[in-house]
């Protein structure tokens, strides 16, 4: 189960977003985002890289399969979902990487594809000129009853990263968790750090 890594740009990232759409659905399905997702939803939401010569994907493989993925763009692409989240921010848009899903099927995880993710990510945006970096999390109570007993949080390995939550940058966001009957606004906790 070795895994490759390739960074994807252009006609290569729109030619992989059925396998990211797959990844997604199944993967953000677990705790914490609890995501019912469908492939039409998929293909609306991922719109924004078709065609995008700022964006990226950090593929990765086992032979040719897609097992994990890692998309990031400038924020600014993002400005109609994240802007209102930034507005009380002394970070503009432009200046802001915006490291989007990172995705891997559990069997493949602890091999190191998490730090790939981010490293592939972190030097796109530097050689954009992007000098800053930030991805957001789900904010989900302690006490939600879809908790897993044994669920653990990703804070150490972000902050490892040297990313820190930004205070009062929370995002809102809409999908259908998988014990609704219908798509609801969730909110998300902006991480970022100096690139």
């Amino acid at each position: 189960m070795a895994l490759t890594f390739r960074t994807l740009r252009g006609a290569e990232i729109e030619a992989a977003l059925d396998d990211l759409a797959r990844l997604r659905i199944s993967v953000f399905r677990d705790w914490p985002y609890l995501y019912d997702g469908s492939l039409d939803y998929e293909r609306d939401y991922m719109a924004s890289y078709i065609g995008n010569a700022r964006a990226v994907l950090i593929a990765a493989f086992e032979g040719a399969t897609l097992v994990g993925a890692a998309t990031g763009s400038p924020l600014a692409d993002h400005a109609e979902d994240f802007a209102a989240a930034f507005s009380g921010s002394d970070l503009p848009l432009e200046r802001v990487f915006y490291c989007a899903e990172s995705v891997l099927l559990p069997e493949y995880r602890g091999q190191g594809a998490g730090h790939a993710f981010f490293d592939g990510r972190e030097a796109h945006a530097r050689a954009l000129g992007v000098g800053y970096s930030a991805f957001c999390s789900v904010i989900r109570p302690e006490n939600h009853p879809l908790r897993p007993e044994a669920a653990r949080s990703h804070d150490v390995f972000w902050r490892k990263r040297g990313y820190r939550p930004l205070e009062g940058v929370v995002a809102r966001f809409a999908w259908k968790d998988v014990d609704e009957a219908e798509i609801s606004d969730k909110s998300l906790q902006f991480w970022g750090k100096p690139l």
